[in-house]
């Protein structure tokens, strides 16, 4: 967290006592988040819940791996935004699934997604978000590799 996103992506030129306190700072928010959802998703289950972790984490991380190990042509960019695409799409399309319908006190026949698997969607497209982006800034990256000469 204050290594790769605060000092490398935010400039932010931190002392190694700086990062640790912002690591703190981070797995103790990360904690209050996870006791809230807890609290929220209570009487749900359990594997369920398990198998939409695995849903947003396949949808975030699976593009990205493949695509960095197998296909030359992938950026940074293209990574970073199949990351973003696959972890918006799952969570968004779980949001609007009927189980959360349910949840939410209203009609699971009237949810917008019919399914409640979100990586049949959000898996591919991130796989496509990647390639488009990957395939689109392909000029930055071969700068990069120009001024890394």
């Amino acid at each position: 967290m204050a290594h790769d996103l605060l000092d490398r992506l935010g400039n932010m030129n931190m002392t190694e006592k700086k990062k640790v306190i912002a690591g703190k700072i981070a797995a103790f928010s990360v904690g209050i988040i996870a006791i809230i959802l807890g609290i929220v998703f209570r009487g749900m289950n359990v594997s369920f819940l398990v198998g939409w972790a695995f849903a947003v984490a396949a949808s975030a991380n699976l593009p990205s791996i493949l695509m960095l190990l197998f296909w030359k042509k992938t950026t940074a960019k293209g990574i970073a935004s199949s990351i973003v695409v696959g972890i918006i799409a799952a969570v968004g399309i779980i949001l609007l699934s009927p189980s959360m319908y349910a949840r939410y006190g209203l009609d699971p026949h009237s949810a917008p997604v019919p399914f409640s698997n979100p990586g049949i969607i959000s898996i591919p497209l991130s796989f496509i978000t990647l390639i488009v982006v990957s395939l689109l800034t392909q000029n930055d990256n071969n700068k990069a590799k120009v001024a890394a000469a």
